[in-house]
């Protein structure tokens, strides 16, 4: 299962890409997270379904110093495509 994720508030310049990207690894997802030219961030994750919402938990309370006012979440069609969860420049890379 695929999901696009994009969470929006103070979420840039907080650590929030690393800390999402240790947890999207620690929850056995692949993908990407990037900075989003709005502010927000923006990510791809690939997974189980079950692993996937409790990303979407985590992502809505983010890391320690960011404030999270929402998040978007939509299901992607298509196979997964990553190999491994990271941070990029765009969900392309």
């Amino acid at each position: 299962m695929r999901r696009r994720f994009i969470v929006r508030g103070v979420v840039q310049g907080v650590n929030f890409r690393n800390t999402a990207t240790g947890q999207a690894r620690r929850l056995g997802l692949t993908g990407r997270v990037w900075n989003a030219a709005d502010g927000s961030v923006e990510c791809i994750a690939e997974g189980e379904a079950e692993a996937l919402d409790r990303f979407r938990g985590w992502l809505g309370r983010g890391p320690r110093m960011s404030e999270v006012e929402q998040v978007e979440s939509a299901d992607l069609a298509g196979d997964a495509r990553y190999a491994e969860f990271r941070i990029s420049g765009s969900p392309a890379e």
